[in-house]
């Protein structure tokens, strides 16, 4: 019991030592290299203004619908998700749009996800039986073998 919980050998011996290291540092070097440049660029941005919608009540005048190609090239709001809907904010009364996601898309993407997953665990079924049945041909032809030897 006690042997299952050594470090094995092969990870001591220092060209592995080194490699680790010199790994670990390359990756600590690209996370901290990225924040740190992440903030140069961050104050070199002029702040946009919030929109209506963020900031006070709204109601929908038009429900969420698909961008078309034009809209989708010219609109930043149509960027994000493909879809938009107008709000009328209540205080300002401005007309804005807002990106939305569409109910249509997100069951879509939902019926997507479950047959993925469903193919995946027939497939991760298939392997298991396929390598249990090599196991167990092994193990009972390992089992012959002693029974031969007697």
């Amino acid at each position: 019991m006690e042997g299952a919980c050594r470090v094995p050998v092969a990870c001591c011996r220092p060209r592995i030592l080194v490699l680790h290291a010199l790994f670990w540092g390359l990756v600590s070097l690209r996370v901290f290299g990225a924040a740190l440049l992440g903030e140069d660029k961050s104050t070199a941005v002029r702040p946009v203004a919030a929109p209506c919608w963020l900031l006070e009540e709204f109601t929908v005048t038009v429900a969420c619908v698909q961008c078309n190609d034009f809209e989708a090239r010219s609109w930043p709001v149509c960027a994000q998700t493909g879809f938009y809907e107008r709000v009328n904010c209540s205080r300002s009364n401005k007309d804005e749009l807002k990106s939305c996601r569409s109910s249509q898309l997100e069951e879509k993407s939902f019926w997507h996800f479950e047959a993925t997953m469903l193919c995946l665990t027939a497939l991760f079924g298939v392997v298991v039986v396929t390598r249990q049945r090599a196991l167990d041909r092994l193990a009972s032809e390992k089992v012959r073998r002693q029974i031969e030897s007697i």
